[in-house]
């Protein structure tokens, strides 16, 4: 990575009226989407650029990616026993 590219973690999160609505935790309030996962990318990118763009013209800080924890796969399941 170049010293003048940052990577941050992004959220892809499916939309209920098609496509993907696209977060990252480490920029609040940034928010995009796609109608695909390629166009969603795309979409993240720019805002990312656009919102870095924004800090530096503000000389503020541009922050490091913070580590994030996934919420683990939730799942309901139906087990049988014989009768005892």
């Amino acid at each position: 990575m170049k010293g003048n590219e940052y990577r941050y973690t992004v959220l892809f999160e499916p939309a209920e009226e098609g496509g993907y609505v696209v977060t990252c935790p480490t920029l609040p309030g940034l928010v995009t989407e796609g109608q695909s996962l390629e166009e969603a990318r795309a979409m993240a990118q720019d805002a990312i650029r656009a919102y870095l763009e924004s800090l530096r013209k503000d000389g503020l800080p541009i922050p490091p990616d913070k580590p994030i924890r996934l919420d683990p796969i939730k799942e309901e399941l139906t087990v049988g026993l014989d009768a005892a």
